[in-house]
């Protein structure tokens, strides 16, 4: 399925249309602390026995408590987000051996968010027919990342004017010597190179082998403009992904 991307730039600029949680702004406000995002986190909606709330996964480890959490955002799909937010006092029902710390929420925007597909090999059809081969480079920064279980990459490439809807994919399942052997792939569909550009993306490896608790090391391959490219992280199985003993 082709699904448009969303450039940095395009996140930010959305998150601007979202509400700032003040009354106003005057000329000494810092504007760049606004537009900078505190953290990307994972947006997890919990639901049932009448209560419906969200909280935000920081990292592997910390949970943060949002105030005024009872409205589920994004028709309470998880995913992945930028987020804007002020530390605050933690409510005093709120239990403080799951969460770290309170937050007041200033802004937040979603981040596309994308569950990995395992590779089926296609007779006389090669994995690049199959998902494209343009080219991408891959920022080594604070947005690519792995965390929470989800792959999250901040990358660059050619954009067109066209209105052509390029598609994004990590391939799994392709190395049978090494199943955490992951392909970041780009599918331009033709559209031409008017600009250059970055956009970021968050994908899914719940399909990938249960790490059993343990660190391993996940592979992702990419074509970029200077021919294939590797880089590799720390990974773990996210523990309610786990399987249970």
């Amino acid at each position: 399925m082709k699904t448009k991307i969303k450039t940095a730039f395009m996140a930010i600029a959305a998150a601007l249309a979202i509400p700032v949680f003040q009354s106003c702004l005057n000329d000494s406000h810092d504007y760049d602390s606004i537009l900078t995002p505190s953290a990307i986190v994972t947006v997890k909606p919990v639901t049932g026995d009448g209560e419906d709330y969200f909280y935000f996964q920081l990292n592997d480890k910390e949970k943060l408590w949002p105030l005024d959490n009872s409205r589920l955002p994004y028709k309470g799909k998880e995913v992945r987000a930028f987020v804007k937010f002020t530390e605050t006092d933690m409510p005093e029902d709120v239990d403080k051996n799951v969460y770290s710390k309170a937050v007041k929420v200033e802004w937040m925007d979603s981040i596309l968010t994308k569950a990995a597909v395992a590779y089926e090999e296609e007779e006389n059809v090669s994995i690049e027919q199959k998902y494209g081969d343009d080219p991408v480079e891959i920022f080594a920064d604070w947005m690519t990342n792995v965390e929470d279980g989800y792959l999250t990459l901040h990358f660059y490439t050619l954009w067109g004017n066209s209105g052509i809807k390029h598609e994004l994919n990590l391939v799994t399942g392709l190395n049978e010597e090494d199943p955490y052997e992951v392909r970041f792939t780009h599918n331009a569909y033709g559209d031409g190179t008017y600009y250059e550009g970055d956009g970021i993306v968050a994908f899914s490896l719940k399909n990938l082998p249960d790490t059993k608790g343990e660190t391993v090391k996940l592979t992702l391959k990419f074509d970029s403009f200077s021919g294939e490219k590797t880089a590799q992280f720390d990974y773990c199985t996210r523990e309610d992904w786990q399987a249970q003993p």
